[in-house]
C-alpha cells in the first residue's frame, strides 16, 4: 500500500518514535515540581521547547506548545483579537485559509480575501482589505490543498506598516522550513510533520499584544491550560529538528517526483485539470480534477489500488459542497484528487500510481456513463433536466447534449447541486465554450452555456 496523503497527516518520523518511548520513561512526572522527577521533567520540556522555537524562529518564551494545531489557531486568533479589542474586532483571512482559521473568523467581523486561479493572494488585496478596526490579519505560509506557497513576506511587510499584527498558519510548511517575513503570530501542527498527533504550537512574538482566553491556568504562560503532554511534545520537537535536518536533500527529490506527475497525468488522462501554482509549491503536494469523474469512487478505485489519496470533491463529503479552497480559486472539483507524498516516497511507487490512473479514471467514466461524441442537431436550446443529481452528473449531461445544438445554440442544465456553480464554468473553460451565466429556476438554477465551437 502506497501512503500519498502526508499533507493529511505524516508518518511517524522514526526519530518522534524514538523520542516518545524515551520520554516515557523520563519524562512522567510533573515539571513544575522541584523534586528529581520534577526537575528531569522540566529539563525535557525545556529542552524541547528551546528545538522548536529554533526550528520556528523565534523566542523560547514566544512558543507555547498546544494540544493541536486547531487549539494552536483558535487561541492565538482569540487571543490576538482580545488583546486589540479597542482597535476593533475587524479580521483580515485569505479565502483558502484551513477551516480552523475561518471557523474562527466566524466570531468577528471577518473581510475575505479572494485568490487567483493557482490559489495565491496579492498583498495588494491585503492593502484594500485594512480598515482603522482591522485588529488582526491571518494567512497561511502554504495551502493544504494544493501546495501553493503564499507571499507570506509581502503580506507581513504590508501589515506591519499598518501596525496590524499577522497570525501565520504554518502548519503545512514548518517542516520544509521557516517561514519568512516579520510576521506576529504563528501555528503548527506536529502530526503535519511526522510528529505525533496532539500537539500543536503557537508562537506570539515579544511586543504583540495578546490576551488569553478561558479560565486562567500557570501552564504554558496561560495559553495553553492543562497538564502538559511531555513525551508527544518531546517527539514533537525531536521530529520536527529531524525532518528540517533532511529537508533540503528531500524536497529535491519530492519536487521531481511531483512534477512528473504534473505533467504525465495530462498526458495519460483526458480532459483533467492540474490546480495551483506550478512553481511556488510545496514539494510534496500535486492536485488535479478529472471530468466526469465521482472523486469518491476514483478514490476507491485508487484505494482497491493500493493507493491512499484524498480529495476536495463535494461528493466525497458530508456536506455535498465542494472544497471551499477549489471553490474559491474557481475551479474544477469533480473528481478531484490530491497525492501528497510523505519522505521516502519512491519513484517507483509513483510510476505504478502512473500507470493505474488512468485505468481507475477510465473505469469511474464508464459507471457513470461519460459522454460519447454526438453530430446529431436537433434544436438552437435544450434543457438538461439535472434536478435532483449530484456531481459530476449534471456535467455530463451538459457534455453529452452540448454537441446536439448548432454553433451559437445555448444549453441550460438545471441542477440544485452546489457544486454546479464551479464545476459548469470550468468544463467551459475548458472545452472551450461560453459559459453565459446563470439564472433562477425552479427547485434550483438554471445554468446556461453558449456552444461556440
Amino acid at each position: 500500500m502506497s501512503y500519498f496523503d502526508a499533507a493529511s497527516s505524516a508518518p511517524l518520523h522514526p526519530v518522534a518514535r524514538q523520542a516518545l518511548l524515551a520520554s516515557l520513561d523520563e519524562g512522567w512526572a510533573d515539571p513544575a515540581r522541584l523534586y528529581r522527577e520534577g526537575r528531569r521533567a522540566r529539563l525535557l520540556l525545556d529542552a524541547a521547547r528551546e528545538a522548536a522555537a529554533e526550528a520556528v524562529g523565534c523566542r523560547p518564551d514566544e512558543l507555547t506548545f498546544t494540544s493541536s494545531g486547531t487549539r494552536a489557531v483558535h487561541s492565538g486568533i482569540a487571543g490576538a483579537l482580545a488583546g486589540r479589542r479597542r482597535i476593533g474586532r475587524h479580521l483580515i483571512v485569505s479565502a483558502v485559509e484551513h477551516s480552523s482559521v475561518l471557523h474562527s473568523a466566524e466570531l468577528f467581523e471577518v473581510t475575505e480575501v479572494p485568490v487567483s486561479r493557482t490559489g495565491a493572494v496579492s498583498p495588494q488585496a491585503y492593502v484594500d482589505a485594512l480598515r482603522p478596526d482591522t485588529a488582526l490579519a491571518c494567512l497561511q505560509s502554504a495551502n493544504h490543498e494544493v501546495g501553493t506557497v503564499q507571499p507570506v513576506a509581502e503580506v507581513a511587510a504590508v501589515c506591519r506598516r499598518a501596525g496590524v499584527p499577522l497570525l501565520v498558519d504554518a502548519a503545512q510548511s514548518l517542516g520544509w522550513g521557516p517561514v519568512e517575513g516579520e510576521w506576529s503570530l504563528l501555528t503548527a501542527s506536529a502530526h503535519k510533520w511526522g510528529g505525533p498527533s496532539g500537539v500543536g504550537l503557537l508562537a506570539v512574538r515579544k511586543g504583540v499584544r495578546f490576551s488569553p482566553q478561558g479560565p486562567a491556568d500557570e501552564r504554558e504562560s496561560g495559553r495553553a491550560p492543562g497538564f502538559e503532554n511531555l513525551p508527544a511534545v518531546v517527539a514533537a520537537a525531536a521530529s520536527l529538528r529531524a525532518v528540517r535536518a533532511e529537508a533540503a536533500q528531500e524536497a529535491v527529490r519530492l519536487r521531481e517526483l511531483t512534477a512528473r506527475i504534473r505533467a504525465r497525468v495530462p498526458r495519460l488522462v483526458p480532459d483533467v485539470d492540474v490546480v495551483g501554482d506550478p512553481e511556488k509549491r510545496l514539494p510534496g503536494i500535486v492536485t488535479f480534477s478529472c471530468l466526469y469523474v465521482d472523486g469518491e469512487t476514483l478514490l476507491h478505485e485508487l484505494d482497491r489500488a493500493g493507493f491512499s489519496v484524498s480529495s476536495g470533491s463535494s461528493c466525497t463529503s458530508s456536506t455535498l459542497t465542494p472544497s471551499h479552497v477549489l471553490k474559491a480559486m474557481g475551479v474544477l472539483s469533480e473528481g478531484n484528487v490530491r497525492v501528497s507524498l510523505p519522505p521516502g516516497a519512491t519513484s517507483e511507487e509513483v510510476e505504478r500510481f502512473l500507470e493505474v490512473l488512468p485505468g481507475a479514471v477510465a473505469a469511474v467514466r464508464e459507471k457513470l456513463g461519460a459522454p460519447t461524441p454526438s453530430a446529431v442537431v436537433r434544436e438552437d436550446s435544450l434543457v438538461v433536466d439535472a434536478l435532483g443529481k449530484r456531481c459530476p452528473i449534471p456535467v455530463i449531461e451538459l457534455a453529452k447534449v452540448i454537441g446536439d445544438v448548432p454553433v451559437g445554440g445555448t444549453v441550460r442544465v438545471l441542477s440544485d447541486d452546489e457544486a454546479a456553480r464551479l464545476d459548469i464554468p470550468a468544463w467551459c473553460e475548458m472545452r472551450e465554450q461560453e459559459y453565459v451565466g446563470e439564472e433562477p429556476a425552479d427547485n434550483g438554477t438554471a445554468y446556461v452555456i453558449r456552444r461556440i465551437r
